[in-house]
């Protein structure tokens, strides 16, 4: 049974996100749990929102992390940041979309999951960053098409090099 939609289409965050997001190279969306994905050809998922999921009361976007940046993040600024539950304990975290927003350094955040998530061939690339690539929006793909591309996805924990 398909997960009921949880996001807002017409949401202007969720649409900034998306713009943020998509605007790396071979990245795609994906509706899953009834939420907003952003995953990597080739790669994994590096990003997802979080529309009041489980009644968590935010609008928000869980986020691949490198080792220690949770930790640091949510201690620096509780009220922005959090330990997302499921993926929480990988490393993932959470950022409010619903405060007040650095979109800059959330697309820092979100450059450092795309580049965690993505095969180590993309993820080699000198990339300054998703709001100075030129790529153009890859298009959105329904939860029950196939991911295609290139490539396999790497395995959790396995570094990137």
């Amino acid at each position: 049974m398909a997960h009921p939609r949880m996001y807002d289409e017409s949401n202007a965050l969720i649409k900034r996100l998306r713009e943020t997001c998509l605007a790396f190279p071979a990245v795609f969306e994906k509706e899953a749990w009834g939420e907003c994905t952003f995953r990597v050809t080739g790669g994994k998922m590096f990003a997802m929102t979080d529309s009041n999921h489980h009644n968590s009361g935010h609008l928000a976007v869980w986020v691949m992390a490198p080792p220690t940046v949770q930790e640091t993040l949510i201690r620096s600024m509780p009220e922005r940041f959090f330990n997302p539950p499921y993926v929480g304990v990988k490393g993932w975290v959470g950022v409010r979309l619903d405060t007040s927003i650095d979109w800059d350094e959330l697309a820092a955040i979100l450059q450092d999951g795309y580049l965690i998530s993505a095969p180590v061939k993309l993820a080699s690339r000198k990339a300054p960053g998703p709001a100075k690539w030129t790529a153009r929006p890859q298009p959105r793909v329904s939860g029950t098409q196939a991911r295609t591309g290139p490539g396999k996805a790497r395995t959790t924990g396995r570094p990137n090099r």
